[in-house]
């Protein structure tokens, strides 16, 4: 690639994307071809005649001075090199393309670029989904913040919504007297970009993200921004960090946060009289080391509850993650990278686990079983998933889990926007007497013989992602577009 620099540039360079020797190969020789092919008509044949070419000296003294004379002639091999160089210019290259369907679908993609370029009056250099600079290869990003180009806010003031504004700088000026740092009133939501194969870029469900802060707002006390001010802003941040979306095939995702709270001053309880709004986004990878690869163990959470039966459970407000921090550690000190919280009067029916719902599979009676609390988070990923599971014969039940049906399930998953879909290899129950960790009841789930993941749950996962990646029908119209 710098050996390709001079020629390429720096736009190009950018789009280069290495994730092993073997793309490295298949990138130079992409990159090659396509920059050869423009220089070759005059490179070729350059170098055909500089070889073609022969000189002769003749030397003659004139008042003791010696006059070089050079003469070019063109014998019959020169000309045959010359026509055999260009020729074999061409028949190098479509060999390549022959021999390696990687190249062939690079430049397939590269002339996508292009007619899509020339169609919109743009150049071929205009930034692309994955061509962001990251210090850690676009396949193994895990679920953490990392910088990027901007985030959109748009204000609430003196009743009414301003005008969204991109802004660069990370950092946020809030009043200390702001209601969000007092009294918790603070909301926020999670989804997702995706890059296509043919590098457009789509939103999974905002208009549901949408709706489910619109609920939030109203349980809290806070205005509404409407849903198309909601998705157009999605869109706008989208558009202008399009380069930090993850490329077609990597796994990766570009994680979506809005977050609203209340920006003006309040020191007596009641609503603040400005409220700030903003997205910020993040290039992400699985939540869980692995994701569907590797199968969790959980444990079940019994000494702490998540909400309150009549609390602010069914809403995503600030304070319901923060109440899930110290019980989520202690989960994780003891080996258990999930928890799952039981109901909080009684502790005997499954609620959801620290950031995602819980499904349960049982395949006998192909059943797919999801709690239906008031106190649970309704995710957007588990009522797709619903949908995909009624689309592939299954019964969809929303109800009470009574702990003891644990035993019931062949599979168990937790579904959400940052876990996508996670199996579940067991659940935990264990004694809170001191420090003694002993096990009580210990619920396994899927085949262990075979990596503990079953075939519904690679099903719908395979389902899901297919949508969201546009390798499916998107039959329900859930993605939306995102122009750049």
């Amino acid at each position: 690639i710098h050996l390709l620099s001079p020629f390429i540039g720096s736009a190009h360079r950018r789009s280069i994307r290495v994730a092993s020797f073997r793309e490295l190969y298949f990138q130079f020789h992409f990159q090659l071809h396509f920059q050869f092919r423009r220089i070759r008509c005059v490179v070729v044949p350059t170098i055909a005649i500089a070889i073609a070419i022969t000189t002769s000296e003749d030397k003659e003294r004139t008042n003791g001075s010696m006059r070089m004379k050079m003469k070019m002639k063109m014998n019959a091999p020169a000309l045959l090199a010359l026509v055999g160089g260009a020729a074999l210019s061409s028949f190098s290259v479509s060999a390549f393309q022959l021999q390696h369907p990687a190249a062939t679908s690079l430049l397939r993609q590269r002339q996508l670029h292009q007619a899509r370029g020339t169609a919109l009056g743009m150049s071929s250099t205009k930034v692309l989904p994955g061509s962001a600079e990251l210090d850690t290869p676009w396949e193994e990003l895990g679920f953490e913040f990392r910088p990027t180009n901007s985030h959109i806010s748009i204000t609430f003031k003196d009743g009414e919504w301003g005008e969204p504004e991109l802004k660069k700088d990370p950092y946020v000026s809030v009043h200390i007297g702001a209601t969000a740092l007092h009294y918790g009133q603070a909301c926020f939501e999670g989804l997702k970009a995706f890059c296509h194969e043919d590098d457009k870029v789509y939103v999974f469900r905002p208009d549901e993200n949408a709706k489910r802060m619109q609920s939030s707002c109203r349980r809290i006390m806070m205005p509404e921004l409407p849903t198309d001010k909601f998705v157009a802003a999605v869109r706008k941040v989208v558009s202008d960090n399009i380069e930090y979306v993850p490329p077609y095939g990597s796994g990766g995702a570009l994680y979506i946060r809005p977050l609203l709270f209340g920006s003006g001053p309040r020191i007596g309880l009641q609503p603040a009289d400005e409220y700030t709004f903003i997205i910020l986004v993040i290039p992400v990878g699985d939540y869980y080391k692995g994701g569907l690869a590797s199968p969790v163990d959980a444990l079940i959470i019994d000494d702490f509850d998540r909400a309150a039966p009549q609390g602010v459970g069914a809403v995503k407000v600030a304070g319901n993650y923060a109440a899930d921090l110290l019980p989520n550690t202690l989960s994780k000190k003891k080996g258990y990278p999930i928890g799952l919280y039981l109901d909080a009067k009684t502790q005997t029916t499954v609620e959801e686990f620290s950031t995602s719902n819980f499904v349960g599979i049982n395949n006998d009676k192909k059943l797919y079983v999801t709690p239906r609390s008031p106190s649970v988070l309704p995710s957007i990923t588990n009522k797709s998933l619903m949908k995909i599971a009624e689309d592939e014969g299954l019964t969809v039940e929303q109800r009470d889990i009574p702990l003891d049906e644990l035993e019931t399930f062949d599979e168990v998953l937790a579904v959400g926007t940052a876990v996508v879909v996670t199996p579940v290899g067991s659940a935990t129950r264990i004694s809170q007497d001191g420090d003694n960790n002993e096990s009580i009841k210990k619920y396994e789930f899927g085949d262990q013989d075979d990596g503990g993941i079953g075939a519904t749950t690679m099903k719908l996962y395979e389902k899901v992602r297919a949508i969201q990646s546009g390798e499916a029908e998107d039959k329900h119209g859930w993605n939306f577009e995102v122009e750049y």
